[in-house]
């Protein structure tokens, strides 16, 4: 394959469109569609994936206004065509007659010819209106930050003085935050490693070992990646340490574990752990918690099963400290993974209350008295977060709720409610997390 932007945009394209026909993630779509395509070709079609899915539901709004037709009613690859082509047009890094001219032979390129002349007419009918269309978009926040309404009503009703403020920094490009291994190197030594290779970098002194890139790269260009001196973990994630309250000796058990990087984070905290167990029902996901823990010399006991039901691989013995890193809706990292707002629906949000509900009853019987439950998610909901601790410590006898200001070293950031703290996406750079702390009487 010749390396040609063209070839970025079909590639681009065809991702997006596994996406919206399959339901897939932008990472798997991404993955595959690079296997056989030339190198060079990745951050091209990395950032033109990206940014056509980012921006997918302002697009929508865009073509709605244009087309004669329902916009769900264009095939899937046109579609993704038209959101590759209004992402370039709105970073400006090409002239405006060369991304339309590119997308018409893109689309003669590939199966979808037939819409070539369709694409063309939208196209430049938008450069001719653009000035009063997007006006018109800006108007109402959820098509100017690119959200499906269903999700601005919901952080409406959840945030009604943030959501727009939470719609803004869900529709930006998320930091690269890396986590140095305090058990390999210091966060000064490490910034030096950075600066010697011509990386810019800074740390986060409100959050040890927290280091920030001033532009993402490849993990393989980082000093001593594949070493484990570092790790790729966002700020927000890195907090959870704060609230585990990890000392010597203590067993841990770390449920719904994958891919690991707070299994790895919990083991190069507290090397003098008695037992740190990793638990998740995927034993596909697993593999990265193994390799993990391998990259940085840690251990930790990799278990498949479910924790919503232990009897098939828990020992019976208590655990001190369990981190319930709950499957959600994933609301908060949206900036990091804007797929989710593609994938995601309602109804599959509703559903998760009832797992999360699971997930924390069983927990709590693995938890020895004097123990201590930490919950944590990546999204904003209060079914999700809020609500869900509240009836469980309302119906839960045993269970004592910690108040947020009680966390030790916790940095001043997130906001607080009845039973945990919520940071919200782009509050100090980090992704939007939930953590709430049980302890059991």
């Amino acid at each position: 394959m010749r390396v040609t932007v063209a070839s970025a945009r079909s590639l681009a394209a065809h991702a997006v469109a596994r996406i919206l026909r399959e339901g897939v993630t932008l990472d798997a779509a991404l993955k595959d569609a690079l296997v056989a395509a030339n190198p060079q070709l990745a951050p091209s079609v990395r950032s033109l994936s990206y940014g056509a899915v980012r921006g997918y539901y302002r697009h929508e709004a865009i073509l709605g206004r244009l087309l004669s037709t329902p916009v769900k009613s264009l095939d899937f690859l046109v579609r993704a065509l038209l959101s590759v082509a209004l992402y370039e047009l709105e970073d400006e890094k090409t002239p405006e007659y060369a991304v339309v001219d590119a997308a018409v032979q893109t689309a003669k390129a590939t199966d979808a010819v037939r819409a070539a002349g369709l694409i063309n007419a939208v196209l430049r009918r938008y450069l001719r209106e653009r000035k009063t269309l997007d006006a018109d978009i800006a108007r109402n926040p959820a098509t100017r930050h690119a959200s499906p309404i269903w999700l601005a009503d919901r952080l409406r009703a959840d945030w009604p003085v943030r959501w727009t403020q939470l719609l803004a920094a869900s529709d930006t490009q998320a930091p690269m935050w890396l986590r140095v291994n305090s058990r390999r190197t210091t966060t000064e030594e490490y910034l030096g490693m950075l600066q010697n290779a011509g990386i810019g970098a800074r740390a986060e002194e409100r959050v040890p070992l927290a280091v920030v890139l001033e532009s993402p790269c490849d993990v393989q260009e980082l000093p001593g990646f594949g070493a484990g001196l570092v790790s790729v973990q966002d700020l927000g994630a890195q907090c959870v340490a704060f609230p585990l309250a990890l000392a010597a000796g203590q067993r841990v058990l770390d449920a719904c574990a994958a891919p690991g990087g707070k299994t790895a984070l919990i083991a190069e905290r507290e090397p003098n752990l008695s037992n740190l167990t990793a638990v998740d029902v995927d034993p596909q996901r697993l593999t990265r918690v193994r390799e993990n823990l391998k990259r940085g010399e840690l251990h930790a006991d990799v278990v498949a099963g479910d924790a919503a039901v232990p009897g098939a691989w828990w020992d019976g013995i208590p655990f001190d400290r369990i981190l319930l890193d709950a499957p959600c809706s994933a609301l908060g990292v949206i900036r990091r993974h804007p797929d989710i707002r593609l994938r995601k629906s309602p109804s599959d949000i509703d559903k998760l209350p009832l797992l999360q509900r699971q997930l924390l009853n069983s927990a709590w019987r693995m938890l020895k008295s004097g123990g201590r439950l930490v919950y944590a998610t990546c999204t904003l909901t209060r079914s999700e977060n809020r609500d869900l601790l509240g009836a469980f410590v309302r119906d839960t006898p045993d269970a004592i709720s910690v108040p947020a200001e009680e966390w030790e070293g916790w940095p001043n950031f997130g906001e607080m409610d009845e039973y945990g703290r919520q940071i919200l996406p782009g509050e100090a750079g980090a992704d939007g997390f939930y953590y709430a702390v049980v302890n059991k009487s």
